[in-house]
């Protein structure tokens, strides 16, 4: 019994009166209650779970992602577990089954050739997997549709074909004109050591007693079915009527049989299935590979080895050769072939792109034209498109045709199988997902708002660079190094020293402040000076250049502030928006952010935004990042981006669902993104414009602080200070020694200290220059001094109309001064005797004012 229907009947029969029952199949899923059921059923062969995983994991390995099945309905060995555990093996590796395509036993048909050309016929146009698996069939349906499968154009280049153990067991029985039709067929086949002893023997007895077969090599069957006799010969020994017994007896057999180890467990052989991967080359086949559910694919049998290496359960399922680079695939291609029906120059592949969508991503100017193919379609998409072509390995011939319908109708096409693709910026979506394969996005898609900015006022804007504490210490600054430029310079410059105190402190006030544009006419005497003036010149240098940099970044830099902030806003207030009505973004609006569907306007093109934002149709619009980035490199000083972003799946191709190239133009899109190829596409089609190069042209410039400048503003304060007080000490000493004293009594002599305060200041006030006039004068106001031509002092007595008093007698005494070393005569009015006083015989003035 060859089929588990035909075993399953026989046994419940032989249950019924006891008989032990030896089957050559077995059920796909064993069930639970087998041994219960049917106590006295032996099975000589392994499920075919094991096979199922065998080929799901050549499936998965080179990434076929739709297969068609097809099985011989009731016929050879096949039932539905076997579809079931074939499904879910095909799930876990990421493929699926396209359709089943069920014949009918090959014994009931009256015509298999004519009926089966029909059924091959209609797959062809109806399906476009070209990856098949002939599941469960008898050998004579088997051949006729491989048969037909070759008159069709199904076994053409692209095309796959992959038959399990019933079939690929028997292939020694064929002759070469039936081969012939199965040149590149994938086959799994049952493994059995040829190394054998019982097996050498039983093939060289064979050969002995049919000299004349060209064909020798018997297959898994017939030795199963020796070995099936050679156990029931050996149970028979130990003779018993006990039918129970000699279940016992048989169950208990251990030998070495022409067809591997022969040993039984729960009512079926125990040891591990192996199973070869063979390959259709010419009128015979050759064996590729190794596959078991412990190792996986190798290049020998590993269980034979005895080897403790497990494989990676990963390993089978990554796209790669695991058969080599050697396999004959049907229509002698030299690559992996993609299971998928393939355009040709006769019947190129339709491509579908939008034609009314930004011309940055695909510009038709001629739809006729595009569509007859006597112009191409540009924009960054058909680039894109062209430079993932020359990294794919097959060739494509393909044609453009524009449809300026919606985004949705542009991918039912494809689902519709009206076209065979999608070339654009079409938004990848879960539910489109649902019915169309989508490569890997090659741009995001994120949805953002679009709303205008406000216009900042500019009227002050060359006070901004300071803020106003910065603003202030810096005047602080200015005044205190005004006040230290004048006190050092008053008494040694004449420039600080002249007429009243005003004019003197506006003298100081335009020195200091001069400094920051040119350099001043005033000289400076002091030392001290020179000092304070270098540190506040650094202040200056630093303060101008940090102040001209931040002005001009703020008067070539304009930062926009958006009118809107969030869509909170826009839903109270009820303002209307605008959105593209083609995409989906209406629906997310209603849907997802929660918009009055009145509040929401249809803008037909992305070039009606400024328009109706300036009209006031429209208060703030949402496009995806591309669009939007379109708009703000054209209008980026007008709008903005503004809220949070939703992020959504990108810009992607669109392929029919399962379709191998859209696996491969992710790939593709990968390389070109790392190479750098996909950066330069985007730089040619979306080049921003001067006024605004990025996509949110908001610059938030901030005033500088004194944090920024404090350090400066400590150096010259530390430095006026210190130079400060070193001239005040200076000073007093200086005011000691020229500030005589009265020395008649002891109480004029311990003057107080706000009287030296009051000469300190006295001292100072009066200047270097201020110092030389004649102490005369400056000690009497009611005594007038008048000099003649020869420099005579003249009392108001001796003066033109007054009568000539005797000369006066002058005493000339030296006088010394700090301030240099010359000495000169003075002449003393001896005539002045209420102003003087005798002091060891000669007359010196009460007070005597000089400068240093």
């Amino acid at each position: 019994m060859d089929t588990w229907k035909e075993a399953e009947l026989v046994t419940e029969i032989a249950t019924r009166v006891q008989v032990p029952t030896l089957s050559f199949s077995a059920p796909s899923i064993t069930p639970p209650l087998t041994k219960v059921r049917w106590p006295f059923l032996v099975r000589m062969a392994n499920n075919d779970s094991l096979q199922m995983e065998c080929i799901a994991s050549i499936v998965g390995s080179y990434g076929w992602r739709r297969v068609i099945a097809i099985y011989e309905d009731g016929g050879y060995n096949t039932d539905s577990g076997s579809h079931t555990i074939l499904s879910k093996q095909l799930q876990a590796v990421g493929s699926e089954i396209e359709h089943w395509l069920a014949f009918p036993p090959f014994s009931t048909l009256s015509d298999p050739k004519d009926y089966i050309q029909k059924e091959l016929v209609k797959l062809r146009s109806s399906k476009q997997s070209r990856a098949f698996i002939i599941v469960g069939s008898s050998l004579e349906l088997a051949t006729h549709i491989l048969v037909g499968a070759v008159h069709t154009g199904l076994m053409g280049k692209d095309s796959v074909w992959i038959m399990t153990d019933s079939v690929t067991s028997q292939l020694n029985t064929l002759n070469s004109s039936v081969m012939s039709s199965m040149q590149g067929i994938i086959g799994i086949k049952t493994h059995f050591s040829k190394t054998n002893p019982s097996f050498t023997k039983f093939r060289n007895h064979f050969q002995s007693l049919y000299p004349e077969q060209e064909k020798s090599e018997p297959g898994i069957y017939a030795l199963r079915a020796y070995d099936t006799i050679s156990t029931i010969s050996l149970a028979t020994e130990k003779s018993s009527t006990n039918s129970t017994i000699f279940l016992e007896n048989i169950l208990s057999r251990k030998f070495n049989g022409v067809s591997g180890k022969i040993q039984f467990k729960e009512g079926e052989l125990s040891r591990a299935t192996v199973y070869e991967i063979v390959n259709v080359v010419g009128k015979n086949y050759v064996r590729l590979k190794f596959w078991s559910p412990h190792f996986g694919f190798s290049d020998d049998n590993l269980n034979e080895r005895n080897t403790t290496q497990e494989r990676n359960p990963s390993d089978d399922y990554e796209p790669m050769q695991v058969l080599g680079k050697q396999v004959n695939w049907p229509g002698e291609l030299k690559r992996v072939p993609l299971g998928w029906v393939m355009p040709s120059n006769s019947k190129p592949m339709v491509i579908g792109i939008p034609g009314n969508t930004l011309e940055m991503f695909v510009k038709v100017n001629d739809a006729e034209k595009v569509k007859n193919g006597e112009e191409k379609p540009e924009g960054f998409c058909i680039d894109l498109f062209n430079e993932a072509l020359l990294l794919l390995n097959y060739d494509l011939p393909h044609k453009f045709v524009p449809f300026n319908k919606t985004y949705e109708n542009l991918v039912d096409q494809v689902y519709l199988k009206k076209i065979d693709a999608i070339v654009g910026d079409i938004t990848i979506l879960a539910n489109r997902s649902n019915y169309v394969e989508f490569t890997q996005p090659y741009a995001e898609s994120d949805l953002t708002m679009i709303v205008p900015v406000k216009k900042q006022e500019r009227d002050w804007l060359f006070t901004r660079p300071f803020t106003g504490n910065m603003w202030l210490v810096l005047g602080i600054v200015f005044m205190y190094t005004m006040f230290v430029v004048w006190f050092l310079e008053h008494r040694d410059n004449p420039e600080f020293n002249k007429g009243p105190w005003k004019n003197q402190l506006s003298t100081a006030m335009w020195f200091t402040f001069s400094t920051l544009f040119f350099a001043h006419k005033e000289s400076l005497r002091s030392n001290f000076t020179q000092v304070v003036m270098v540190a506040w010149l650094f202040v200056v240098f630093v303060v101008t250049s940090s102040y001209e940099a931040s002005l001009t970044s703020m008067l070539t830099v304009q930062r926009l502030e958006p009118t809107v902030a969030d869509i909170d806003t826009l839903r109270r207030s009820n303002a209307t928006v605008g959105c593209d009505g083609d995409s989906f973004v209406m629906n997310y609006l209603e849907q997802v952010l929660l918009f009055n569907p009145n509040n929401i306007k249809d803008i037909s093109s992305e070039y009606d935004y400024p328009k109706e934002f300036k009209s006031g149709r429209i208060q703030a619009a949402f496009l995806e990042q591309p669009y939007a980035r379109v708009l703000l490199s054209v209008y980026g000083n007008d709008y903005q981006v503004a809220g949070p972003t939703y992020r959504l799946g990108g810009f992607g191709f669109v392929f029919p669902k399962g379709s191998p190239m859209a696996r491969d133009f992710s790939k593709a899109f990968l390389n070109l993104s790392e190479n750098g190829t996909l950066n330069t596409l985007d730089r040619r089609w979306f080049k921003p414009s001067d006024e605004c190069s990025n996509l949110q042209c908001d610059t938030e410039y901030q005033s500088l602080s004194l944090s920024n400048f404090w350090s400066l503003f400590l150096v010259t304060g530390l430095t006026s200070a210190i130079m400060l007080i070193v001239y005040i000490v200076r000073l007093c000493k200086k005011s000691q020694h020229h500030c005589v004293g009265p020395l008649s009594t002891t109480s004029q002599m311990d003057d107080s200290f706000w009287n030296m305060f009051k000469r300190l200041g006295s001292y100072f006030a009066k200047g270097k220059h201020g110092s030389n006039r004649d102490p005369i004068s400056a000690q009497s106001n009611n005594v007038e001094i008048f000099m003649s031509t020869n420099e005579d002092y003249l009392s108001e007595y001796n003066t033109p109309g007054h009568p000539q008093l005797p000369p006066v007698a002058e005493i000339e005494m030296p006088e010394t001064y700090l301030a240099s070393s010359q000495t000169r005569p003075r002449r003393l009015a001896n005539s002045l005797t209420a102003l003087r006083r005798p002091v060891q015989g000669i007359y010196y003035e009460d007070h005597i004012s000089r400068s240093t």
